[in-house]
C-alpha cells in the first residue's frame, strides 16, 4: 500500500473483517468506489474466515446456549483466538457489529475513520458468549439500526462504505463528502440535473442563474428546511441557523 503524501494519514486505511461468510464480501469489495480504492491502494481490506480459529476437526465455532432456548451462540474461545491473533501492530480498534451496540451515525463514522486500523467482527446466530465482552475483547460495539439482521456482515459493509468515503482520494471531489447528508448535522439540499423541465416540473431558476453566491444561499436554506421537516432532532445538536433564502 503506497503512501498518499508526506507524513502519516490520520484515516482508517487498514481494515480487517472477521466473518463466518467471507464470500459475502467478494463482489462488494470489487465494485464501485470500494473496488477502485482497494485496487489503487487507498484502502487495505482483509476478510478472514472465523472458522480458521476453531480448534476441533469440524471447525466448529458455535454451540447451544446454557439454560436452553433457540439458536446457537458463538463460542468465547474462538472469538478470543481470532481477535488476539489479528490484533496487529499498531493495535487495531476492535469493533463488534451487534444489535445492542451504539447506534451508528456520522459522528461515530468520523471517529472510527480516525483510527489507523480497524478490526470488524461480524456477530451471528443468537449472538456471542457474554464472556467475550467481559474479557474486554472489543473496544466498541456498534448497531446500524433498531432491526434484526441474520448477521453482522451487511452491517460491516455499511460501516466500511461509510468510512471509506472519508479516506482522502476515495471520493473524487472532497466537496461531495463535505456537503452530503449528516455532515454538519443536517440533511443534504435537493439536487437537479437535465432536462430543465420534466413532466411539468422545472429546475429552480436559481440553479440555472450562474450566480454562485445565490446558489450557495439557496442550497444552505433548502438543506436547513429539509432538516427541519424530516429530521428536526439533528438541529438539536447545533445552534439554530437563520433561513438564508426564499423558495425560489
Amino acid at each position: 500500500m503506497g503512501p498518499l503524501g508526506e507524513g502519516p494519514i490520520p484515516f482508517a486505511r487498514e481494515l480487517e473483517i472477521l466473518t463466518l461468510f467471507p464470500g459475502y464480501f467478494r463482489s462488494p469489495l470489487a465494485e464501485s468506489l470500494l473496488g477502485r480504492a482497494i485496487e489503487s491502494g487507498l484502502l487495505d481490506v482483509t476478510v478472514t474466515d472465523l472458522r480458521l480459529f476453531a480448534t476441533d476437526r469440524h471447525r466448529r465455532v458455535d454451540d447451544e446456549p446454557y439454560g436452553g432456548g433457540a439458536g446457537m451462540v458463538l463460542m468465547a474461545p474462538v472469538i478470543a483466538a481470532a481477535i488476539e491473533a489479528r490484533q496487529g501492530d499498531p493495535p487495531a480498534r476492535r469493533v463488534l457489529l451487534t444489535p445492542d451496540g451504539r447506534r451508528l451515525d456520522q459522528r461515530l463514522v468520523t471517529e472510527l475513520a480516525a483510527q489507523p486500523r480497524l478490526l470488524l467482527f461480524c456477530g451471528r446466530y443468537e449472538g456471542i458468549d457474554e464472556r467475550a465482552r467481559r474479557l474486554g475483547l472489543f473496544d466498541e460495539e456498534i448497531s446500524v439500526g433498531d432491526f434484526v439482521l441474520p448477521g453482522g456482515e451487511s452491517a460491516a459493509l455499511i460501516l466500511l462504505e461509510a468510512i471509506s468515503r472519508l479516506v482522502p482520494g476515495v471520493v473524487g471531489r472532497a466537496e461531495s463528502v463535505e456537503r452530503e447528508s449528516f455532515s454538519g448535522e443536517r440533511l443534504d439540499h435537493p439536487h437537479y440535473t437535465r432536462p430543465p423541465v420534466f413532466r411539468g416540473l422545472e429546475v429552480p431558476e436559481v440553479l440555472r442563474s450562474g450566480n454562485h453566491a445565490r446558489i450557495e444561499r439557496w442550497r444552505r436554506a433548502r438543506a436547513l428546511e429539509r432538516t427541519r421537516e424530516r429530521r428536526p432532532d439533528l438541529l438539536d445538536r447545533r445552534p439554530e441557523e437563520p433561513d438564508e433564502g426564499g423558495r425560489d
